[in-house]
């Protein structure tokens, strides 16, 4: 399970918002680390929000610990990455092997384009279809709870 803190900034019965202040990394980053934070601070260094579960039925102003299943996130990338990038690939093979030698580079990019379109109408699909709780991270529990400061 991964695991970061972050601060409940709105909540109400549909949904809550949590303020994540870190940069990225491990905590490491500000230590010793190798340094994947102070790169992910050039690229992101306002503080992110992201609507999570609140099952704990944390306030506002809480310092909380927000969780996501591991598989999760594996699962999304395949699915936002790799299935357009394979359809793309499928739509250009199917592509040179049916068009001939002529004008075969226009036939390939126009097939390489419908492949890329079809696989992220698919993927759009799958995710609106398949969102379930595993996929939304959650609050477990408050800061203090778990590591006592």
């Amino acid at each position: 399970m991964l695991e970061t803190r972050a601060i409940v900034v709105h909540t109400d019965k549909l949904i809550t918002l949590v303020k994540v202040n870190q940069g990225g990394g491990c905590e490491q980053c500000n230590w010793q680390g190798c340094g994947s934070g102070k790169l992910a601070q050039l690229f992101c260094s306002k503080p992110r929000q992201f609507e999570v579960t609140n099952p704990i039925d944390a306030k506002v102003g809480d310092d909380v610990v927000v969780s996501i299943a591991e598989g999760s996130v594996l699962r999304g990338i395949g699915l936002v990455y790799l299935l357009p990038l394979s359809f793309l690939m499928a739509g250009v093979m199917l592509t040179s092997l049916i068009t001939s030698e002529e004008h075969q580079d226009i036939y390939i990019a126009i097939g390489a384009i419908a492949g890329l379109t079809f696989g992220l109408f698919l993927t759009k699909w799958i995710a609106v279809r398949c969102t379930g709780r595993q996929a939304r991270p959650y609050i477990t529990q408050l800061w203090h709870e778990k590591w006592g400061n």
